[in-house]
């Protein structure tokens, strides 16, 4: 077995203009999708994450407010999954509920290990 995280990208505005009946639906959409994950024993870790944040470059010499990029580059959240292989892992993410809203996608990579990488 092996570690994959999924980064999510895109949806976030589309889910900004829910009504908040709506945003606690979709919520509980995703609670039973990844309750279902740790039921399996193949979900590790995983939350979403702030729209605010900083990016540091040369160093440290320059510190800019962002991350700023198009909606759906920018990463609004991680899980962290258990699968036999890549294509285990891409399976399990088909069932993503980020795929209720166009344009959003699961990026899915392998956490390798500091002695392999």
């Amino acid at each position: 077995m092996s570690n994959f995280m999924y980064l999510f990208r895109g949806g976030d505005e589309n889910f900004k203009r829910l009504s908040q009946e709506e945003k606690q639906a979709h919520m509980q959409v995703w609670g039973e999708w990844m309750g279902g994950l740790k039921e399996k024993g193949q979900l590790l870790d995983g939350l979403p994450l702030s729209d605010d944040g900083k990016v540091v470059h040369k160093k440290g010499e320059l510190v800019t407010n962002g991350p700023h990029a198009e909606g759906a580059e920018v990463v609004g959240g991680y899980l962290i999954v258990s699968a036999n292989d890549l294509d285990e892992a891409v399976e399990i993410s088909k069932g993503c509920p980020i795929f209720d809203y166009d344009g959003a996608y699961v990026e899915v990579r392998e956490i390798m290990s500091m002695d392999t990488h």
